[in-house]
């Protein structure tokens, strides 16, 4: 066999542990590999083939090609390749310490996950939190005053082992074992970063033994990874992991409670009070050489009052943190308040996007955060929602 079918051979192999294949198999394998079409080497040469829709896989060498496969013979199968058969790559010297961002600025959670870090007893953490409130920032920028390494992973539902904890890469026409982020940040005694854990399939489930930290074992390789030093945990959620009652993190799943249990404590990221934000704000403008507190201010008293009327149910939307610091980078590119502000929420639907550009062009003139608020409570007979009073319903 020439190189590539070796290497398809090998897969197969090692995905299905026999000696024979089936279509259905057949196309797992080339999704594997990336392959567009099936090997014709092995479908069209009648000396593989079985019966319908089955196939003799040469496994250990190549079948004698002027000898027909019966069906009825029986083929011992060849063990599986030991470890120390398998090449495995080696972790790369390059440091993960991530850099510190000049317009960081410290709030929520940030100084319990700084101490957990530290601390170096492994505590895996779930934070969970509306979007864009500094919940994977704050666990980055930790590692980054800590000069900790860190590995992030953006979890999506497809997300399974191989992603996770490793597998089997083509590499110089070989097979070659890479170690998945997982078993990396094992192995580095680093800060392992689940992002977005809530869009995961119960194929996160391969993860229980780390969470526990007792290692895991690579059954594909027959190794066993112990955590170094240092190994620590977060993952970050929109949710708690058991879904969106109300539909907006769309994607998200409930998870396993087994899984969620694995979780020791759980922190409630919230957005940052208005005198931090403003300072965030004003940072990220310092960063472009510009300065307009003015800007900044009205910027953080718009978002103030969308937040409230979205934690009193009058709208869908809300203004996150790292919303209004795009706006302060449109800003700096355009020149333009009002257009830094519009460019920037025309992501929401038309009513909300006016309704939100109206209550900024009121922050702007001047009307105060008091009479923007006014009558929040719902015991108010003159209660005016300053967000959908425009609107007609």
């Amino acid at each position: 066999m020439n190189d590539k079918q070796k290497l398809y051979v090998d897969t197969a192999y090692q995905m299905f542990g026999k000696d024979e294949i089936t279509k259905q198999e057949i196309k797992q394998v080339n999704k594997k590999l990336k392959m567009k079409s099936s090997p014709a080497w092995l479908i069209k040469d009648p000396q593989f083939r079985l019966t319908r829709g089955v196939y003799k896989l040469p496994v250990g060498g190549v079948i004698n090609p002027s000898k027909t496969v019966k069906q009825n013979v029986a083929v011992e199968k060849p063990a599986a390749p030991s470890a120390k058969q398998i090449a495995v790559t080696q972790s790369s010297g390059q440091s993960l310490i991530p850099s510190k961002e000049q317009t960081f600025v410290p709030f929520g959670n940030y100084k319990d996950i700084k101490n957990i870090v530290k601390s170096g007893i492994f505590y895996p953490t779930f934070i969970t939190g509306l979007s864009g409130n500094g919940k994977t920032l704050g666990v980055i920028q930790s590692c980054a005053e800590l000069k900790k390494e860190l590995i992030r992973v953006n979890i999506t539902i497809e997300t399974d082992e191989d992603d996770l904890l490793g597998g089997f890469r083509l590499q110089d026409g070989e097979t070659v074992w890479h170690d998945g982020p997982v078993v990396e940040a094992m192995k580095r005694g680093a800060v392992l970063l689940l992002d977005e854990i809530d869009l995961a399939s119960n194929k996160i489930m391969c993860l229980q033994p780390v969470l526990e930290g007792s290692g895991v074992f690579l059954k594909k390789i027959g190794q066993f990874v112990e955590p170094q030093d240092g190994f620590q945990i977060f993952a970050t959620a929109n949710t708690k992991g058991k879904g969106s009652d109300d539909g907006r993190f769309i994607g998200t799943n409930i998870l396993n409670e087994a899984f969620l249990e694995r979780f020791p404590v759980t922190f409630e990221q919230e957005y940052p009070k208005a005198n931090i934000e403003q300072k965030i704000l004003d940072n990220v403008m310092s960063h472009y050489g510009l300065k307009d507190t003015g800007y900044t201010s009205n910027l953080v008293k718009w978002a103030d009052v969308i937040r409230r009327t979205f934690n009193d149910g009058g709208i869908d939307e809300i203004i996150a943190t790292r919303r209004l610091v795009h706006i302060i980078n449109a800003f700096a590119i355009f020149k333009n308040k009002l257009k830094a502000v519009e460019v920037c929420i025309n992501r929401f639907d038309t009513d909300t996007k006016n309704s939100f550009l109206d209550l900024y062009t009121k922050v702007d003139s001047g009307v105060s955060i008091e009479e923007l608020n006014q009558g929040s409570s719902n015991d108010s007979e003159d209660y005016v929602d300053p967000i959908n009073e425009d609107i007609n319903v």
